[in-house]
């Protein structure tokens, strides 16, 4: 059965205060080499929190070096008064909401109206204008980062996100999935609590509205879920349509940005895999990875007339009961570099599925 995407809201946690930063006021930086290195520390949490808001890898890092930036030349004015990491989320929830003033939403496929049932339709209006979700670069492991955020920003909830108008998505993210107090939402955004809590609302019941219907758990990529990412690189690679069948879900969903047109059915997906990708493919190689905390992609590359294999697209995979739910293939070769994947791979490589972590 499925449900609407659901926001992760941790737990309260009393030390958790943004205001004063952890429970206890803190003193401004005593010279500027201090406050670059607390700056860059909270580099990471405000690049997810600036894609959870934009929805792209990279008009986030772009906003983050925007707000670095403008926390560097106001830095003889923080004085303390309130923690840095509060300071550093307001100048970039701002940034945020002005980009998004300027923007159109970011959309996948399935955001553009209905699937098609016919593998053979054209593929209608082009796509090359529209604004994409981005998948995510997962950062190197870190024992010492903070788990309670988890999951908010896989790719299903950053979609359902764009929905939102800027404000509320703002207000949602701050207090559901940050745990951030009204009060300290309100201080943030310049309104008063009772705003944040309507804003709020209208947020909850709007997510849940738009929020594509997906099964809130996946399935963790374990030994078994690596095993089955590694059998469907092969069978792609292969263009094996019978094993690929073995392990797609009957509702399997497949999108290709920027095609605009898509397809949620496994039969419709084979017919169209079989006749209008695998007989104009030529012969491709996969590095397996994860992007967006944790959640398993492929990176393919298609061999070219020197004999090395060059980026093609990067599939992000969403596995459920033991099988592959959702397909979402973004043809977009900038995105290689973004996630630290190499430009090719070499003439001779073989067609095992090397995991890249």
């Amino acid at each position: 059965m499925s449900v609407p995407v659901k926001v992760p809201r941790p737990p309260r946690r009393r030390h958790v205060t943004t205001l004063t930063g952890r429970g206890t006021a803190q003193a401004a930086p005593r010279d500027d080499t201090e406050f670059l290195e607390r700056a860059a520390a909270f580099r990471p949490e405000l690049l997810a929190h600036c894609y959870r808001m934009l929805g792209s890898a990279q008009d986030a890092e772009d906003l983050v070096q925007e707000t670095l930036l403008r926390a560097w030349r106001g830095r003889h004015g923080f004085e303390g008064r309130s923690s840095l990491r509060f300071w550093l989320y307001r100048i970039a929830t701002s940034a945020c909401l002005t980009a998004l003033g300027h923007r159109s939403r970011r959309v996948v496929p399935a955001g553009l109206g209905a699937a098609s049932d016919d593998p053979q339709a054209p593929a209608g209006a082009d796509g090359a204008d529209i604004a994409w979700v981005q998948p995510l670069a997962d950062p190197p492991p870190d024992p010492a980062s903070v788990v309670e955020t988890r999951g908010s920003v896989r790719l299903a909830l950053v979609v359902a996100l764009q929905e939102l108008p800027p404000r509320q998505r703002a207000v949602l993210i701050l207090r559901d999935v940050l745990a951030w107090r009204a009060a300290e939402v309100a201080a943030l955004l310049d309104t008063s609590t009772a705003a944040v809590n309507s804003a709020l609302q209208r947020a909850r019941e709007r997510l849940e509205q738009a929020a594509p219907r997906e099964d809130d758990v996946h399935d963790v990529l374990d030994a078994r879920g690596r095993a089955l990412v590694d059998r469907f690189a092969r069978a792609f690679q292969d263009a094996d349509v019978a094993a690929l069948a073995r392990l797609l879900r009957d509702d399997v969903r497949l999108e290709m940005p920027p095609e605009p047109v898509w397809f949620a059915d496994r039969a419709v997906v084979l017919r169209f895999l079989g006749e209008r990708v695998f007989p104009h493919i030529t012969e491709q190689r996969s590095l397996a990875l994860t992007v967006n905390d944790g959640q398993p992609a492929l990176a393919t590359y298609l061999r070219a007339a020197d004999g090395r294999y060059h980026p093609h697209a990067v599939d992000v995979l969403t596995l459920r009961q033991g099988a592959v739910a959702r397909i979402l293939v973004f043809r977009d070769t900038a995105l290689f570099p973004a996630l630290g994947l190499p430009a090719t791979l070499p003439a001779g490589t073989g067609p095992d599925v090397p995991w890249r972590w």
